[in-house]
C-alpha cells in the first residue's frame, strides 16, 4: 500500500477553483495599480522648487514608496499559486500513469518557493 490517496477529478476541481481566484486576483492587481496611481494625482501635490519638472504630493510619494516595496510580494503570491497549481496537476498526472517515484518528485519541486524577477532585480523561474 502506497502513501497517495489522490482523487484526479477532486485534484481538477480544487485547482481551477484556485486558477479562477488567480484570475480574479490578476484583475484586482491591475485594477490596484491603475488606482493607486488616481489615488496619488488625487492626492495634492507640493509646488515650488522642492518639487522638481513634476510636482507629487508627499502622499504621492508614500504611494509610490508602498507600491514599490510590496510589488515583490503581490508578484509572489500569484507565482506561488501558479506553482502549486502547475505542481498538484503534474504530480497528478504522473500518479495516474503509475510512476508516484515521479509524482513525489514533482509535488516537492512544486513545494519549493519560486523565484519572482521584478525589472531591475534579476532573472528568476517566476511561476515555473
Amino acid at each position: 500500500m502506497t502513501g497517495w490517496d489522490v482523487s484526479p477529478s477532486g485534484v481538477e476541481f480544487v485547482t481551477s477553483l484556485v486558477q479562477d481566484a488567480m484570475d480574479d486576483v490578476a484583475k484586482d492587481v491591475k485594477a490596484y495599480g491603475t488606482d493607486v496611481v488616481s489615488a496619488a494625482a488625487s492626492a495634492g501635490t507640493i509646488s515650488g522648487v522642492y518639487c522638481g519638472e513634476a510636482p507629487t504630493g508627499p502622499i504621492g510619494v508614500a504611494l509610490a514608496l508602498f507600491t514599490e516595496k510590496t510589488a515583490g510580494d503581490v508578484v509572489f503570491l500569484g507565482a506561488r499559486a501558479a506553482k502549486s497549481v502547475n505542481g498538484a496537476r503534474e504530480a497528478t498526472a504522473y500518479y495516474l500513469a503509475g510512476d508516484e517515484e515521479m509524482a513525489a518528485r514533482a509535488q516537492g519541486k512544486a513545494l519549493t518557493a519560486p523565484k519572482i524577477d521584478l525589472p531591475g532585480q534579476g532573472k528568476g523561474d517566476a511561476g515555473k
